[in-house]
């Protein structure tokens, strides 16, 4: 058995779907593993035969036929898995995914006030309830995967649920107008234990007989809640720490680390963007899967940053022991030219696109370039470095 750790440097939208699905394409007895984040992350993957979807609350490797782990440091939202588990059944593919009994719920309650503290605060949440329901699973108000197969259970918490969001509310929050939502949700949930199957994490994780278990990060490091830029960050541990701690405490492989960034910045919602106003010479990708939306607003592109990521190959190293680390660039078929990168504010030109991984600290294997979201995505060239 041999692991691989998928990481973003950047702010997200960085490419990890399309790496997973190519880690996945090189075993077909490989697992994904979900290890942060939740339904709020969108992995788009584009195969050759033009079948395009945005993995969310589903692992990047269905389209290989790779089965999905989702992890108890993922949040599950019934409504959003039914919802995506149908769209990829039309698809023609029937997903296996192992759901951990401990993974917290979002319901209604958790997207409703996530949207009215949005709107006041304007973090740059993606208004889906993600971080609403981290904070809330800090309380005494639970709600746990293994919850949804007792009616009873589900009836209470949901209650308790909604009055805790009232009582935080403070007479803006009224539980009675989602009353519609959440019997939609105890549907939802319902039909959603039909088609997953709840395993418990050292049953399942002691006894795992793939050849390759591929752990899918979600969103990027430099979004990370002890490394990126507060208050604009997301709720987890976006760097390789919550994977290491299943990988140690399993005694799993020792694992390969794919860190994926576009040959250019990228970051949807407010907070910093270094380098922002200078834009890369490149064609938008008409395809793109980041629109404009009513909390995050428009994608914001820069030139890409060294020292940003240096900084969050950095941030990783204080968690990670790997064989490999590798480098992964995508997009690169959008430049407009060669790619382009300040360091220390200066701007470096990269004729050989090889010439900047030694540019970078902590990664020692191979680069590997890699078309954009436009058709579909394919390795361009694998080369092996050393730094």
């Amino acid at each position: 058995m041999k692991t691989a750790i998928v990481l973003g440097l950047g702010f997200g939208d960085e490419g990890k779907g399309v790496t997973t699905n190519f880690l996945c394409r090189q075993s077909r007895r490989s697992l994904v593993i979900r290890f942060s984040g939740g339904h709020q992350a969108g992995h788009t993957v584009v195969m050759e035969d033009g079948r395009r979807h945005v993995f969310s609350s589903i692992g990047s490797g269905a389209f290989q036929q790779t089965p999905t782990y989702w992890s108890r440091y993922c949040t599950f939202h019934p409504t959003n898995f039914l919802q995506e588990w149908k769209a990829i059944h039309s698809l023609g593919i029937v997903p296996k995914v192992f759901v951990d009994a401990c993974c917290p719920v979002t319901t209604p309650y958790d997207v409703y006030f996530n949207q009215l503290t949005e709107r006041a605060n304007q973090h740059g949440s993606c208004g889906l309830g993600f971080g609403a329901t981290i904070r809330r699973t800090l309380s005494p108000y639970k709600l746990y995967v293994q919850d949804l197969a007792y009616p009873q259970v589900l009836h209470q918490k949901l209650k308790a649920i909604g009055k805790y969001y009232e009582d935080l509310g403070k007479g803006v929050f009224a539980a009675k107008s989602l009353r519609d939502l959440v019997q939609q949700f105890r549907e939802d949930a319902k039909e959603v234990l039909a088609r997953i199957e709840v395993v418990h994490e050292q049953a399942f994780l002691q006894n795992v007989s793939y050849e390759q278990l591929i752990f899918e990060g979600s969103q990027g490091i430099l979004l990370d809640m002890d490394h990126g830029f507060f208050p604009n960050v997301t709720f987890a541990h976006t760097t390789s720490r919550n994977a290491m701690e299943l990988i140690q405490h399993y005694q799993l492989p020792i694992p390969e680390v794919y860190y994926v960034t576009r040959a250019y910045q990228t970051r949807h919602g407010n907070g910093f963007l270094s380098n922002e106003g200078m834009l890369p010479n490149f064609i938008p990708n008409p395809a793109e899967t980041n629109q404009y939306n009513q909390w995050q607003g428009y994608q914001r592109v820069s030139l890409l940053d060294i020292d940003m990521l240096r900084y969050a190959l950095q941030s990783d190293a204080n968690y990670i022991q790997a064989t490999q680390k590798h480098l992964v660039v995508t997009c690169l078929d959008q430049l407009q030219g060669v790619l382009q990168a300040t360091l220390d504010g200066k701007v470096i030109r990269f004729p050989q696109i090889e010439d900047l991984a030694p540019q970078l600290m902590w990664i020692d294997g191979q680069l590997i370039e890699c078309h954009s979201e436009c058709g579909p995505q394919q390795l361009v060239k694998k080369k092996e470095y050393a730094v």
